[in-house]
């Protein structure tokens, strides 16, 4: 199997392209192959998948992260429509503490991003009904689920949205601002 796999500005953040295998009657791509990625530095022993559908282009999920014990690594893909993805680096040591990478992730080109543990992560959408798929290294720990407020000027992302038409949900509406929250990475 052949990958290309980028890192990002933050070079732990990697975007990873699978290689399409295309016919007449569509394509087959393998998504995730533990040996090939570890092989290729993106080593992590998912446990669960999740998935949310986004009916309205504008709608933001995030910027969310769960602490430790349960802090997630991520590999976020897109089988339906398209989104800015975003993380931005929690780890308090780290040169790149608060900064963030975004790319477009969409369902033509198959793109994944891999998000390690230690970053917040969130995205909007550029396309109706949109469909995103997580596999994530540590379960759903509603006691260590956390977040950041997507639109925190400090972090200086460039969202698609103004923030006053976003799609948000009530807790991702009330999340802190990065300077109000303690990072426990």
């Amino acid at each position: 199997m052949t990958l290309d796999i980028r890192a990002l500005a933050i070079s732990d953040v990697k975007l990873i392209t699978p290689r399409r295998f295309a016919d007449t009657r569509g394509h087959f791509v393998e998504t995730w192959n533990r040996r090939v990625w570890a092989v290729a530095g993106v080593d992590a022993a998912f446990v669960q998948d999740s998935q949310s559908l986004s009916t309205q282009v504008g709608t933001v999920r995030g910027l969310h992260f769960q602490r430790p014990p349960h802090a997630q690594a991520k590999l976020v893909s897109v089988l339906k429509g398209k989104i800015l993805d975003v993380v931005v680096d929690l780890r308090k040591a780290s040169s790149t503490f608060g900064r963030h990478v975004a790319v477009e992730l969409d369902a033509d080109t198959g793109a994944q991003l891999f998000v390690p543990q230690g970053f917040a992560h969130g995205f909007c959408t550029l396309a109706p009904e949109t469909l995103v798929a997580y596999k994530v290294d540590a379960h759903y720990a509603p006691e260590s689920d956390a977040g950041i407020f997507w639109a925190d000027e400090r972090l200086g992302i460039a969202w698609p949205v103004a923030q006053d038409r976003a799609h948000l949900s009530p807790k991702d509406a009330a999340l802190p601002r990065l300077k109000d929250i303690e990072s426990p990475f």
